[in-house]
């Protein structure tokens, strides 16, 4: 089973960039698919972006879009998220996870990592 381990949370000002990493224990290319997702102070978990193995599918949360890029190295086994012209709304703890396959709408996943935070101040 793999492990994710995420890094590079933070405090930033609103607008500022911040990039997420995400460690996996084993090879990235067993997982096809990766992704973030996020969770607000008394929200439910929500999708941010995805990828798959070769980099040519990358779904984006419309909230997102033009600001976030996600991005993989399967030969490092890491997943990044740089993440600019940050808001407050962004503000969350950020998840990374692995699965399979891509499986929209929500592009639920099975594996997760602890999470890292992300604090945007206005």
């Amino acid at each position: 089973q793999v492990q994710l381990v995420e890094s590079g949370g933070g405090l930033v000002q609103a607008g500022g960039s911040l990039r997420l990493a995400c460690a996996a224990s084993l090879r990235t290319s067993r997982y096809s698919v990766m992704g973030w997702f996020r969770q607000a102070p008394g929200k439910e978990r929500e999708f941010v972006a995805a990828i798959n193995w070769s980099g040519s599918l990358t779904p984006y949360a419309d909230s997102v879009k033009g600001r976030f890029t996600i991005s993989r190295d399967n030969a490092k086994n890491m997943v990044y998220l740089q993440m600019n012209s940050l808001k407050p709304e962004d503000t969350a703890v950020y998840y990374c996870a692995a699965d399979t396959a891509l499986r929209p709408p929500d592009y639920g996943m099975n594996y997760w990592g602890k999470g890292t935070l992300v604090t945007v101040s206005s």
